[in-house]
Order: structure tokens, then C-alpha cells, then sequence
């Protein structure tokens, strides 16, 4: 079995490359940083490989895609990302359209192609990183809030096509609150509430994935986030969460 994990060289990507790993699965590693990618290799040795990859740009991941088309993936792990804070008249435009892109675009792109070469042989995994912020709107954090939103409803609607036609491919959303990474350093804020580890999330996730279902919510804490949102108005909502972002500060 092989799995493509992008965003591989930290946080809860690497950490998904790790339980892979140990549970025998080959890799193919993607990230910008060519010499964290090359450690990763030697780790784990075998038939590991890895590709340096941007995919804020578009080329950069029709490369990713070129690389793997033949190798027969069995797993499509979209974890590459990031998110940035601050007013959204104040944030700088060009950051904000790289961010869209990576979080968006790329995911989008890879998710596509992929899906098409399992549908040839109905089967195969995909596994899309999105965010309990993918079910709430985000002063404070907009464009990664709604970037989020964007890969809940994008996977959901593919898991409706998939479940319709009785499809043995499965995909999977992870959405986990936050994180102990790089994740907020990126974003220039501390987190307001005790994280869990990367390693956490991303067992959970892989046992969600493999078990064929749709949601992966890694604590209590996201999953009332997650279903709790629905009964409490959008204006009252959107005010919590400007306040949960402001306390980041």
C-alpha cells in the first residue's frame, strides 16, 4: 500500500507519515523544505520517496501529481495549509491568495485527479485535513475559517457521489481544533485553549479513514464545536468565535 502525504514535513503531516509507516504502508512525502524531506526519507528508508513541492503553485502541484500518476497511491492525504490572522482589510493580499490557493486549489486539484484514477479500479483512500473552523464563520481569521468551510462541503458532497453509487473508495475529513504545531506561530497567534498533539490526531484520523467514515473529530471539544454550532444563531456564533480569536492575541 502507498500513501501521498503533502505537507509532510511537520505537525500533524509528518505525524501521519509516521503512523504509516509503522503500520507498513510505502510513502511519497511532499513539502517545500528539501532538507527536512531528505531526513524524512533516510528515517524511513525503504521505498520512501519525495518530491519539494510550493503547492500555493499550480504547477508545482500538477508536478506532485505527474510524479505519482503511475506509482499506484493508494491514500491521498491532503494535509498541506496554513492560515493567517488578522482584520481581513488589514492582511496582506498576496499571503492571503497564496493561502487560498494551498488551502483550496491544491486541494482541490490533487483531490480531483486522484479520485479519478480510483474510480478506475473502485478503490482507494482519501483523507482531507480541514478544521473545526470549517463549520463556523471567523472574524479574526476569515479567509482560513472559509477556506476550511470550503473542504468540509467539497469532501461532503464527494462522500454523497461516492455512498450513491455504492463506491468502495472512502474519504474522510479531519477536522481537528487546535494543534500543538507550527500551525499558530505561522499565523502570528498563541492558542487560547490547551492543544493536543499532533500524534493524537493523526491516529484518529487513519482509524476514521479506514473505517469508512465521513467525520473525523479528535476531541470533545471539536466535536461540540462541530454539532453544537448548529443550534446557536450565526450572529451570536460568529461573535464567540471573534472573541475565542481575539484572546489568541
Amino acid at each position: 500500500m502507498k500513501a501521498l502525504v503533502t505537507g509532510a514535513t511537520s505537525g500533524i503531516g509528518k505525524a501521519i507519515a509516521m503512523n504509516l509507516h509503522r503500520r507498513g504502508w510505502d510513502l511519497i512525502l511532499t513539502g517545500r523544505n528539501e532538507k527536512v524531506l531528505r531526513k524524512l526519507r533516510k528515517y524511513f528508508g525503504g521505498n520512501t520517496e519525495i518530491i519539494t513541492a510550493d503547492l500555493s503553485e499550480r504547477k508545482e502541484v500538477f508536478k506532485v501529481y505527474d510524479f505519482c500518476k503511475d506509482k499506484n497511491i493508494d491514500l491521498l492525504v491532503n494535509n498541506a495549509g496554513y492560515g493567517i490572522f488578522g482584520k481581513f482589510h488589514e492582511t496582506d493580499l498576496e499571503n492571503e491568495i497564496s493561502m487560498i490557493d494551498l488551502n483550496i486549489t491544491a486541494l482541490h486539484i490533487l483531490t480531483k485527479l486522484f479520485l479519478r484514477d480510483f474510480r478506475k479500479r473502485d478503490s482507494g483512500y482519501i483523507l482531507n485535513v480541514a478544521s473545526v473552523a470549517g463549520f463556523m464563520t471567523g472574524a479574526l481569521m476569515s479567509s482560513y475559517y472559509a477556506s476550511k468551510n470550503y473542504v468540509i462541503r467539497l469532501s461532503s458532497a464527494i462522500y454523497e457521489e461516492l455512498r450513491r453509487e455504492k463506491s468502495n473508495i472512502k474519504i474522510t475529513v479531519l477536522c481537528p481544533g487546535p494543534v500543538n504545531t507550527d500551525f499558530n506561530n505561522r499565523a502570528g497567534v498563541d492558542f487560547s485553549v490547551k492543544p493536543v498533539s499532533a500524534e493524537y490526531v493523526a491516529e484518529y484520523g487513519l482509524k476514521k479513514l479506514f473505517q469508512g467514515k465521513f467525520f473525523a473529530l479528535p476531541s470533545l471539544s471539536t466535536k461540540v464545536c462541530a454539532f453544537g454550532q448548529r443550534f446557536v444563531p450565526e450572529r451570536i456564533l460568529s461573535a464567540i468565535v471573534y472573541n475565542v480569536q481575539k484572546a489568541k492575541l
